[in-house]
């Protein structure tokens, strides 16, 4: 395929020659040898410029000038020209293919996922994670681990950090399982799950420690500090180790000021209070989903939304998979509120108080 004259000084000009330049060589390629003067006038260079172009052509190998009853200008050979050309042309193929890999396989730089093989390793991190929790945290164990967590647990909670925790005992018996007063003192909610599972932590929606149950063929554990990771474990948790498994013991009270942590749960309490003429008050801290600064929300509820099946009030917080949310009327008017990881709404909750019901 040809190229016309206009396309190929472009091309040199991508290739890093100056207008002036890139035209003065395709005129000598175009003359041959010739006259300095008559490739001023074959080409849009001006008369005062042309000797100036030239030698920088010459100094950077793409021609050269020999004297024969005046200044006369040649191309040089062609071998490395085409030569820098190529390569240039390559770096450009392999570019392009780069960003069409790293298009397709984004960088995982701002998340972390370790695999380890000790279980003690999984164990010291969760202690450790749970100890800096800020907000809420969710943990599945067995009953041999829980003296382990215990003192990271309790810590926890006189932080004021929510604790869901559900406790998985040998074949589902409740000997082993934690007194009441020990309870109280290390969770805000305890259930009694009666099957083996998981060691799961998770902590702050960002945080999670996985290790297979003790029956697992290969011993392993999962470290993960990423909000969308972590989110496939929360819902793991909720409806496997937590929505299904009725509570041993529960530190919340049934009247105001009552907190939440996860908006589902304050959706599916709230909402038969609205439909039955109710006013809802409420406080959400939590952050603007545009700017991420930290954001606080006080006003009454207008309203709930829920997409999808779910009948608010008595279907089980698993089945509220699509959209949640709350419309909150201030004195700046309504505000939508979501959960984690809210991207329509104006505010991302982290925590929902339902200061008075009237």
């Amino acid at each position: 395929m040809s190229v016309n004259r206009t396309e190929l000084t472009e091309t040199l000009e991508d290739a890093g020659l100056s207008p002036y330049q890139a035209d003065a060589y395709v005129t000598v390629l175009e003359l041959g040898s010739a006259p300095v003067t008559r490739v001023a006038d074959a080409s849009g260079v001006p008369d005062p410029r042309i000797y100036d172009v030239l030698r920088d052509l010459e100094s950077a190998g793409y021609i050269e000038t020999y004297e024969q009853e005046s200044l006369y200008a040649r191309a040089n050979s062609l071998d490395e020209i085409t030569d820098d050309l190529r390569t240039r042309a390559n770096r450009f193929t392999e570019a392009t293919e780069e960003i069409e890999r790293r298009w397709n396989e984004p960088s995982v730089e701002q998340s972390t996922v370790s695999i380890v093989t000790r279980f003690e390793t999984v164990i010291k991190n969760a202690d450790e994670f749970i100890r800096d929790a800020d907000t809420q945290v969710n943990v599945s164990l067995g009953a041999e681990h829980f003296e382990r967590l215990r003192p990271a647990l309790r810590a926890a909670t006189e932080n004021g950090v929510r604790i869901n925790l559900s406790i998985h005992t040998p074949d589902g018996d409740t000997e082993s399982l934690p007194d009441v007063e020990d309870l109280a003192d290390v969770c805000s909610e305890a259930r009694h799950r009666r099957l083996p599972s998981p060691f799961v932590v998770i902590v702050d929606r960002t945080k999670t420690c996985f290790a297979p149950h003790a029956g697992s063929t290969n011993e392993y554990g999962v470290l993960v500090d990423d909000r969308t990771h972590t989110y496939v474990f929360h819902w793991y948790f909720l409806t496997t180790q937590w929505d299904t498994w009725e509570p041993i013991y529960a530190a919340r009270n049934d009247e105001p000021p009552i907190d939440y942590i996860d908006i589902r749960y304050c959706v599916r309490d709230v909402g038969p209070l609205l439909r039955d003429g109710a006013t809802v008050r409420i406080r959400v801290e939590g952050a603007d989903t545009e700017s991420g600064a930290d954001r606080v929300v006080e006003g009454v509820l207008s309203d709930v939304v829920v997409t999808g099946d779910a009948d608010v009030g008595t279907a089980a917080i698993a089945s509220y998979g699509g959209r949640v949310g709350l419309i909150v009327e201030t004195d700046d008017g309504p505000v939508e509120v979501g959960g984690w990881g809210a991207m329509v709404e104006a505010v991302e909750a982290h925590r929902i108080t339902v200061v008075d019901v009237e």
